[in-house]
Order: structure tokens, then sequence, then C-alpha cells
């Protein structure tokens, strides 16, 4: 049984690096944190931790940390630049908007899939076993079809599941379209004045729990035990900066075209079930950049859209600004590229815990510099991403999707797209296969909905 996001004792550890993320100083509780660690007995490791966890999450931020960084809606906008006013524009309900539509569920899907047989993998792992069977740099969705010994090495498995192109004919399923799908229905069923305690109904009525996992695995737990939101997304929750609710964002940029602000105030909604501060602000941050994605094909514009509705004192906020300037310097991909690496992925704080390869930040900063270099090539974007390592299909599918957007379904490369035969599997109840084309037709509808 799929226990481990359940368990207090593995939540401990990954909350001693997330509260130190947050600016806390944990020398009180040194000595308590070792004894936990060090304890042999199940049972007695799982109260004593269940006990620290509390103690962490309460402790507040030493005096000098420089970030600012609150959880709720009006605040947020209150510390953002400001510069959202200037991101507004109409858009038509026509062909031409369908077509943007389209290529966003399309651009999504096919940039997960190219990452999901790796997800996990880190980035000297994925690197070399491309080397192996002749994909690098990557060209190309990957195959299980190798030799047995290159399965072997790599402990490949022959699972249509994992999405190897040679045993799949359709989108598999995946928590980073499930969710989007999910957010579909919640539309349907709620309208546009939905709350997030709609939000977590869906969940429970319509998603598994082990469909879900860390920081919606634990809110999805709170939420059983009728701990509502936003206290859901924060309650025993170590994942609460993860990039769980970043990967939610994408239908909520699709029915807000040209409102970068509407786009971020519903996310929000969204987001709070699950995730608090810089988790938070990666849904807004997408969301907005993709309903910026329908109207302008300038990529930097589009980051800059997404800044706009987020603290300029927050660590997302430093951290993307920071790529943008190391283009303007004149910085090459695979310069940021190892940057990315060498502070988020070979930090050797982080080997012991398992923190950042899933955590909303590091990601963030794939996505923006794989969109930044891609030259609004689809292929070169989704390869850039996923050949990054870290989150892989979560970043392929995010980078996908506003490249799709911007692109179009008839203008993205058919080679990418075909595999796909307009079908996705979900895990999302009523929506067990579903034809790609269709849900892009339900997205439109629901943004004439909206604007009404």
């Amino acid at each position: 049984m799929q226990r481990e996001y359940l368990s207090f004792y593995r939540r401990l550890r990954t909350e001693i690096l997330q509260s130190q993320d947050e600016g806390k100083d944990l020398s009180s509780l040194e000595e308590e944190i070792r004894g936990v660690l060090e304890e042999k007995d199940n049972d007695k490791r799982e109260k004593l931790s269940k006990e620290l966890l509390d103690k962490l999450q309460s402790l507040p931020p030493e005096g000098d940390f420089k970030y600012v960084e609150p959880s709720n809606l009006e605040d947020i906008l209150e510390e953002s630049n400001g510069e959202y006013k200037l991101y507004k524009a109409e858009i038509e309900s026509d062909e031409k908007l369908f077509n943007k539509v389209y290529g966003a569920w399309l651009g999504r899907i096919a940039g997960c899939l190219l990452g999901k047989p790796v997800e996990g993998w880190q980035r000297d792992k994925i690197w070399n076993f491309l080397k192996e069977t002749d994909n690098f740099p990557l060209s190309r969705y990957m195959s299980s079809d190798m030799p047995q010994e290159i399965k072997e090495r790599y402990g490949i498995v022959d699972e249509r599941g994992r999405g190897w192109i040679n045993l799949i004919d359709h989108m598999v399923e995946d928590d980073d379209t499930n969710y989007t799908i999910l957010d579909l229905y919640i539309f349907e069923k709620y309208g546009p004045d939905f709350s997030s305690e709609d939000v977590a109904e869906s969940w429970l009525y319509n998603l598994p729990i082990f469909h879900t996992y860390t920081a919606e695995r634990v809110a999805y737990q709170n939420l059983v035990n009728l701990i509502m939101p936003p206290k859901s997304g924060e309650y025993r929750n170590p994942y609460r900066e993860w990039i769980g609710a970043q990967i939610r964002a994408d239908f909520w940029g699709y029915i807000n075209p040209g409102n970068p602000l509407r786009a971020g105030e519903i996310a929000f909604r969204d987001a709070c079930v699950s995730h608090v501060k810089n988790g938070i602000y990666g849904e807004m941050f997408i969301a907005a950049c993709l309903a910026w994605a329908f109207v302008s094909d300038d990529i930097e514009e589009i980051i800059k859209a997404g800044l706009s509705i987020i603290p300029k004192d927050s660590r997302f906020y430093e951290a993307v600004n920071k790529i943008l300037g190391f283009k303007k310097e004149g910085k090459t991909f695979e310069e940021i590229r190892d940057y990315i690496y060498e502070n988020y992925e070979r930090d050797k704080r982080h080997e012991e815990y398992w923190h950042n390869w899933c955590h909303v930040i590091s990601n963030a900063l794939v996505v923006v510099s794989s969109l930044l270099y891609s030259g609004l090539d689809y292929e070169k974007g989704i390869t850039y991403a996923v050949s990054c390592g870290l989150d892989t299909d979560c970043n392929g599918a995010t980078t996908g999707s506003i490249l799709g957007t911007i692109i179009g379904a008839k203008d993205l490369p058919e080679k990418w797209i075909s595999p796909i035969n307009d079908k996705i599997e979900s895990g999302v109840a009523r929506y067990n296969l579903c034809q790609v084309s269709d849900l892009a037709r339900k997205t439109v509808e629901a943004i004439k909905r909206l604007s009404r």
C-alpha cells in the first residue's frame, strides 16, 4: 500500500527542510529532532514525529528573514508589483480561440507523455539512459523496446502506465492531466464562483486518494478528517510548497484568455486547498502566464504577466526574476540548466530527505528557462524541460501547455501529437477515456460562460 505520504515520520524528514526554507531557526528543537530520527520503534517514532511536526510548523521565521509571503489572496495581490493592471485584453470566441485551446490541451498532454517514463530520475541517470538508447539530445518519445541489459541497468519494466511510446496508442493516466480534467468538471458543476470547499468536495467524490501525491494526499487526509480549506493545505503538510498546485493551474488559464488577474484569482481558490505561500504562487503564476499566452507570443512578457500577480518579495518571484536576468546577461540555456542542477538537484543537503526534485520553485525555473530559450519551437521547449531532470512530466506538461497555447493545435508538430490519437485516459470518475478535442470544445464553452 502507498503509505509513504501518510507517514508522519516521512513527513517530518521533509518538514525539517521545509521549515529551513521558510526561514525558521530549528536550533531549539535539534536534540528532539535527532531523537526522533534515531528512534527505532515504529509506533513510537510515528507518535513523536506527529508531535514534532506541529512544533516545527508553529515556529515563526527568524527576524532577518527577508521575504514577505502571505497565503491569502488580498495580501498576495497587495504585495505584488501591481503590474497586473497592465495585462488585460479582449478575446473573441471563434475558430482561432478553439485552435489555441486545443493546442493547449494537446501541448500539455504531449509534454507530459514525453517526461513520464523518467519521472523521479536524477538528471545524470536520465542523460545516461538517453545516450544508451541513442536519444540524446532528446528528440523523440521514449520506448521500452531496448536490449535487456539496458532495462536491467535502469530498472525498466514494460508497463504501459509508465508512458513508454511502444506500449500505448493514447495518453495514459497521469496526475498532471487528471487535475486539468477535474478542473473542467469543477467549473461545469459549480460554476465560475466555485469555492475552495467545492474543489475539496470534487476531490473526495471523483479522485481516489492514491491517485494523489505529496501535498494533495496530505490535504485529502485532512479533508476526510473535516479539516477544511485553507487549513487543509497547511496542517501537518510539509509538501505545502511543492509542485502539486502548479500542475493544477492550466485550466484556470485556459478559461481566462487575456485576463491573467482573473486566472490567478480563480487558481488561488484551487491552490489553497493543498498549499501555502510559494506553493500557491506557483499555481497563480502559471495560470496567469497561460491567460496571457492567448494574446502574446513574447515569452518574457508572458512570464512578467505571471509574476505581476504574486508577491514581489517572495522566494518564487526572486528565483524567476533571476532567470530573466540570466537571459538578459546572455547566458546560454546550458549554463542556466547547470545552475538549476547545481542549486536544486545536486545540493548535498537534500540527498537524504528527497526534497527538491518536486519543489515548486526549482521546477518553475525549469519551465521558465525552457520557454525563454525555446524560440517558440515546441519540440525544443518540451525536450529542454524534460532533459533538465527534476519533475520531468510536470515540466514537460506545463512548458508544452504554454507553447501549445501560443502555437495552436494546427501548427503543433505531428511527430509529437499523432501518437496521442486525440484520446486521453484519466483517473477522474466519469472521465475514464476522453477525446481531447471534446475537452477543448467544453473549455471554449466554459470561456463563453465565464465571459457572460
